[in-house]
């Protein structure tokens, strides 16, 4: 044994602490290190940079409700895998895998609540599933959440994040475009406000149907939002395409958007908006 590892050994090493892999959080915008617990309590905006994190639908109503009080609309029953699709993997495996991620049964979840005391019906995609793609379970459930709307004449509000449509389910899938966009037509048919906030990321068949046909169009900070992604348009056009191209920002400054609302002024900006299409007949 050389002297040096005599030494070393002979040192009274203190063992090392186990710390928990969960204590930080590494922001995807500006690559900061924030404390879990002190990001999570800042509504998962980045405190130094402003960037809006993704959350799923449970988190999201907590956030959205008065006093974090809401009552689940259960999602109606589909066929998992119509199509019996088979990739590398089985599509019903997938959905499993999913399910068990986010313990979600799909991608879209719809709650019931109030918003600064006005009585409304909110629908939240999870990007946690699956990229929050579209398929049968997704627009059964936004039809669920329109005919509650109207069952309990109160506006609908729609939390878009989705990779587009979901290609285990093909046609079927696509189907699903008119299919929401004919439950809007219910939905103002019944004389009731449909608002769509869209966040990140918000593109393919979503944003080409129920995303972009709200009475009020929102979004939150830097949210991406697009059809074709940015290479695939360039490629097309065979031009550069301008800086912040498919952001909320660059998207309101052409008027494709209302508002850019932070998340924290979400609940009472929503509020604010059902009380003005609404009136008093709408208030809890």
């Amino acid at each position: 044994m050389s002297w040096i590892n005599r030494v070393r050994n002979a040192i009274p090493f203190i063992a090392k602490r186990e710390t928990p892999d969960n204590l930080w959080h590494k922001c995807p915008g500006c690559s900061q290190m924030i404390f879990v617990k002190e990001y999570e309590e800042n509504q998962s905006v980045c405190p130094k940079c402003g960037h809006h994190g993704r959350i799923g639908p449970k988190v999201r109503f907590a956030q959205l409700f008065d006093d974090g009080r809401y009552r689940s609309i259960p999602n109606p029953k589909v066929a998992d895998d119509p199509l019996k699709f088979r990739d590398s993997k089985k599509y019903t495996d997938r959905i499993k895998a999913a399910r068990t991620a986010t313990g979600e049964v799909d991608a879209l979840l719809n709650a019931i609540g109030t918003i600064q005391g006005h009585r409304a019906v909110v629908g939240v995609q999870d990007f946690a599933f699956m990229g929050g793609s579209m398929g049968l379970g997704v627009g059964a459930a936004f039809v669920a959440g329109v005919r509650a709307a109207i069952e309990e004449r109160a506006p609908y509000v729609i939390f878009t994040a989705a990779g587009g449509a979901r290609m285990q389910e093909g046609i079927l899938s696509l189907m699903q475009m008119p299919r929401t966009t004919v439950a809007i037509a219910e939905l103002r048919e019944a004389g009731l406000p449909y608002i769509v906030v869209m966040t990140d990321p918000t593109t393919g068949g979503v944003t080409a149907s129920y995303a972009m046909l709200g009475d009020v169009q929102l979004a939150e900070p830097n949210a991406l939002i697009g059809f074709a992604g940015q290479r695939v348009i360039e490629n097309t056009i065979r031009e550069k395409l301008p800086e912040g191209f498919q952001r909320a920002e660059y998207l309101l400054d052409h008027g494709m958007l209302d508002m850019v609302v932070e998340r924290k002024d979400l609940p009472e900006t929503l509020g604010r908006l059902i009380g003005y299409l609404c009136g008093d007949r709408l208030a809890a």
